[in-house]
């Protein structure tokens, strides 16, 4: 099949009168659709770069806050698991420099991802599908950084959502929700038909 056809070169053939411009009207559809889905991951991705580049540029600020959350010292002060506290400065810097990497590389592939669905946007349903991998591979890694990173593993090994100054769970909590909604939407096929 075809979808590449413009409408004018749209024909119908022998033995299939009519195939070429349903499938044509199938693609004219689809491509609303699967604009959005690229504009979408372009967001995701914009927004991990500028996370990332934030992170980089303002790297103290930043850094104060990872410091403090795997330190766990503003939790409250009979915190019966304060054994997990890492104290050590040098295992701050790995665990920072390991999340500005990851929010890097989250960009890079839902960037990646959106400039190749971009080049499948007229392409039939099956390679255009198959194009998404390295966006559901960005946004997947993203709902894992953000989710897994920060919710589960700041949020409640280091007990941060125990601190006054130093609980991103709600902003970690919008993260994850973009993330999924976008990677749910993305993984549907809406071709219509």
């Amino acid at each position: 099949m075809d979808y590449i056809r413009k409408k004018e070169e749209a024909v119908p053939c022998g033995g299939c009168a009519g195939v070429h411009w349903a499938e044509f009207e199938i693609m004219e559809k689809s491509l609303p659709i699967r604009a959005s889905k690229i504009l979408l991951i372009v967001g995701i991705g914009c927004l991990a770069l500028v996370v990332a580049f934030n992170n980089v540029v303002d790297y103290q600020s930043n850094f104060l806050f990872v410091q403090h959350v795997m330190s766990m010292d503003t939790v409250f002060p009979d915190n019966m698991v304060k054994y997990r506290a890492i104290t050590e400065p040098l295992l701050h810097s790995i665990a920072y420099a390991l999340i500005i990497f990851w929010e890097f590389a989250v960009a890079i592939l839902c960037l990646l991802g959106a400039l190749h669905l971009l080049k499948h946007i007229k392409s039939d349903t099956l390679t255009f599908n198959k194009a998404k991998f390295l966006s559901i591979l960005g946004l997947s890694s993203g709902f894992t950084l953000w989710f897994f990173g920060f919710m589960v593993i700041g949020g409640e090994w280091f007990c941060m959502w125990q601190s006054p100054n130093w609980n991103g769970q709600e902003s970690a909590f919008r993260f994850v929700v973009c993330f999924l909604l976008v990677l749910i939407y993305i993984v549907q096929n809406n071709e219509t038909g």
